[in-house]
């Protein structure tokens, strides 16, 4: 029996894990509710927009493995203290910010902090529960909290967009950040930290290679495929990534452990988290520029809209962590997956003129589909690595996440604005509207034509129909490549998963040696 003083530092301490990855997960998406407001504010089009919301992903995706490297080598509880802290600051700078230039440039703040204080989660929640049982509620908890933070974030910041302005959604960060420095260092254990080198190449070879290919992803669409900067951008992207792998294979002590991946099981469950975000996150960007821009919903009418799927993500969470108990991880991964995948092509079949109770079993859909996905993914990869390599399991969990949505937006970014452009251009011609008014006419849907701004009222009425149809058009396309990917995805994972059992703890508390075939990755 442990004695009260413990058992409430246990609690402190996960409430403290959990808070910071809450903020964390919702910075991903509470922003996406206050993009029209931006666009309108900041006077800022569709590519403006995606990279407030790819500045933050972007920059986690490529230091979160140098994080966990930094964790390794300076103590976890000092980079998760530090990582909060300046997760504080650039939710301070981009609430203050007067630009897109500076609202960017404090999302990438967010995310540095974002990429030092994930990392060492996973590492400190077994540090603190070392029984198993508890472990696993423990777990079960971080992870339905990571993903509470997902669905939640739209909820929370509609009505903070709407009666507080766009800046509130990063305001609100602010003292809870503070808060959580304060408490995380009472509270948090301090682990031995580990003499590690630190992969200061393969940083700069998947930061440099992932900056340049999102930014051709983005820029491709408005500059035109054939553009110099475009095509050198992409190519020496490639480039970059290429060697980033080769020499990865080569360190004894990679920033990605690439030797994860010939387990199945880890395969399987790693890529599943990468589509879930790819799928996901890319979809769910657009989708309150739509309904605020062309369907003419307020923030909070459009947040309050998702509630249904924050619902259903607080109900599969705790069933998803059962079932991958009874069964293994494949059963909730294949049916989640399989669920993401069709509520998003459902969703696709509703457009400009269609009523919420038309569509609304679609939302109930994605977020059951979702809350199946997270738990099992951590559960399962947490299960077959050695105890030494889940800091590194965490953040490769985690970079693959945020690279998923980093490439999500772009890419399913890209599918909208071409179909948007193509269909604008047909459609305007037929208007007789010059072909050099496509490119402004076609941010009307970020928000500038739809609240307030210069452009409000004075967009006539077949050209506002024309703007509204062929951003719909770009966005069922986008989704229904999104339901596409996913559903490649469950039967991909499936065939990878086919051999995976139930996740019983072994009586060591240590992951079962069977469950740790192709070596301990060390």
């Amino acid at each position: 029996m442990q004695e009260p003083s413990t058992r409430r530092r246990k609690q402190l301490a996960l409430l403290t894990l959990c808070v910071a990855m809450f903020m964390a997960m919702l910075d991903n998406v509470v922003v996406n509710v206050a993009l029209p407001r931006i666009g309108q504010d900041l006077d800022s089009g569709i590519s403006g927009l995606q990279w407030v919301a790819e500045g933050y992903s972007l920059v986690y995706a490529a230091l979160v493995l140098t994080g966990g490297a930094l964790g390794d080598r300076h103590g976890r509880t000092r980079m998760f203290v530090l990582g909060l802290g300046l997760f504080t600051v650039g939710s301070a700078v981009a609430a203050l910010a007067g630009t897109i230039g500076v609202l960017v440039t404090g999302r990438m703040v967010q995310g540095v902090g974002a990429a030092l204080l994930t990392p060492g989660s996973l590492t400190l929640l077994g540090h603190v529960f070392t029984d198993e049982r508890e472990r696993a509620r423990a777990i079960g908890i971080w992870s339905g909290v990571s993903a509470l933070g997902l669905s939640i974030g739209p909820v929370i910041g509609g009505p903070m967009v709407e009666h507080l302005g766009w800046s509130s959604v990063f305001w609100i960060n602010v003292p809870i950040g503070v808060a959580g420095v304060l408490l995380a260092a009472k509270v948090l254990p301090q682990i031995p930290s580990r003499a590690r080198r630190i992969d200061f190449g393969g940083f700069a070879l998947s930061a440099a290679g992932l900056g340049l290919l999102v930014y051709a992803l983005i820029e491709g669409p408005s500059r035109g495929w054939t553009d110099p900067r475009v095509i050198g951008g992409g190519a020496l992207a490639v480039v970059l990534l290429v060697v980033f792998l080769l020499l990865e294979l080569r360190l004894a002590e990679p920033m990605l452990e690439l030797r994860l991946f010939r387990d199945g099981v880890l395969r399987g469950a790693l890529f599943s988290a990468f589509m879930v975000s790819f799928g996901m996150f890319g979809a769910l960007f657009f989708l309150p520029l739509m309904m605020q821009g062309v369907l003419g919903w307020s923030p909070s009418g459009a947040a309050y809209g998702g509630l249904p799927m924050t619902a259903m993500l607080v109900v599969a969470g705790p069933l998803s962590g059962r079932l991958a108990a009874r069964y293994g991880p494949r059963l909730p991964m294949v049916l989640g997956l399989a669920l993401c995948a069709a509520g998003l092509g459902g969703l696709s079949l509703y457009g400009e003129h269609a009523r919420y109770l038309e569509y609304l079993w679609t939302l109930f859909t994605l977020g059951f589909g979702m809350g199946l996905t997270f738990t099992p993914i951590s559960i399962a990869v947490l299960h077959r690595v050695a105890p030494a390599q889940t800091g590194m399991a965490s953040a490769t969990i985690n970079t693959l996440r945020e690279l998923g949505g980093v490439l999500g937006i772009a890419v399913l970014g890209a599918v909208l604005t071409n179909r948007l452009t193509e269909q604008l251009t047909a459609a305007l011609h037929r208007l007789g509207v010059p072909a050099e008014a496509v490119g402004t006419i076609a941010d009307a849907p970020t928000g500038a034509a739809h609240g307030g701004g210069a452009a409000a009222g004075a967009m006539p009425t077949p050209v506002q129909q024309a703007v509204d149809g062929a951003f719909v058009d770009g966005i069922h396309l986008a989704l229904r490549c999104g339901s596409v990917a996913l559903a490649v995805t469950a039967v991909l994972v499936a065939v990878l998963l086919g051999r995976a059992r139930p996740l019983a703890p072994a009586a060591s508390g240590e992951p079962q040696q069977e469950e740790l075939a192709g070596g301990r990755f060390a």
